[in-house]
């Protein structure tokens, strides 16, 4: 479970994040999105342990961020939307790398799953540099699955990916939560967002403009059961007339 009590940051005296609630529950798959500059990237980063909060708590799996970081850690895998890999280690040996880290013993067998799962199995031996960007990308997600995190952030998690990979990906997604993990998904394609996901936050200069399950959010802001989420994104971020040509 992921909770967010709070939450306010600050650079300065521009506040990035106001006073900021949610909470996302085992199963749940939930959409954070927003216009630019409205606090997405702080926000994720406070809740992964990247940057502290100025203000109020995290919670990951029940465990305190800032008064037991590496325990709240072990709980959770953050997927940035920029691979970060070793140039000099091969798949297989960042799961291998990746493992010994968080003392995952049974790696090979899970790491070729997951592997198999995001269609890269006959790439163990590559290097990153001999990799395409959208499998620098699936590298990247499956080493922060290894460890069956029970909260995970996808932050843009389909760049790069060709259709058949995007598809792998929102079945990996699925996947998780069926499984019990607590999920946010950032992205901007609202496509995704409403494919996927179970709730919505929608977030604007740092406040939450709506959050709950996507059928609760839709029926506040929406004329009708037809309006699609890029509707009801628009409304509720009061965009509405930039959104018409």
């Amino acid at each position: 479970m992921i909770e967010v009590d709070s939450l306010t940051k600050r650079y300065g005296d521009f506040t990035a994040v106001h006073s900021l609630s949610f909470a996302v529950k085992p199963g749940e798959v939930m959409g954070l999105v927003g216009p630019n500059g409205a606090g997405k990237t702080s926000t994720l980063r406070c809740v992964a342990g990247i940057i502290p909060p100025t203000l109020g708590s995290v919670r990951l799996g029940g465990i305190d961020l800032k008064a037991d970081p590496v325990a709240a850690k072990r709980t959770m895998a953050f997927i940035p939307d920029e691979p970060r890999l070793f140039e000099y280690l091969t798949v297989a040996q960042h799961l291998a790398f990746v493992a010994r880290l968080y003392g995952v013993g049974d790696y090979k067998a899970r790491g070729e799953a997951i592997l198999a799962d995001l269609d890269m199995a006959d790439k163990q031996a590559l290097l990153p540099g001999e990799l395409s960007r959208g499998m620098k990308q699936k590298l990247a997600i499956a080493c922060g699955l290894l460890h069956a995190p029970t909260a995970v952030i996808f932050d843009e998690p389909l760049t790069g990916l060709d259709p058949r990979g995007m598809r792998r990906m929102k079945d990996v997604m699925r996947g998780l939560a069926a499984q019990g993990a607590a999920i946010i998904l950032s992205s901007h394609l609202l496509g995704l967002v409403e494919e996927v996901c179970t709730h919505l936050l929608i977030l604007k200069d740092g406040r939450a403009m709506a959050d709950g399950s996507v059928a609760d959010v839709r029926a506040r802001f929406a004329s009708d059961s037809t309006s699609s989420l890029e509707d009801v994104f628009f409304l509720a971020t009061g965009e509405e007339d930039v959104a018409r040509p």
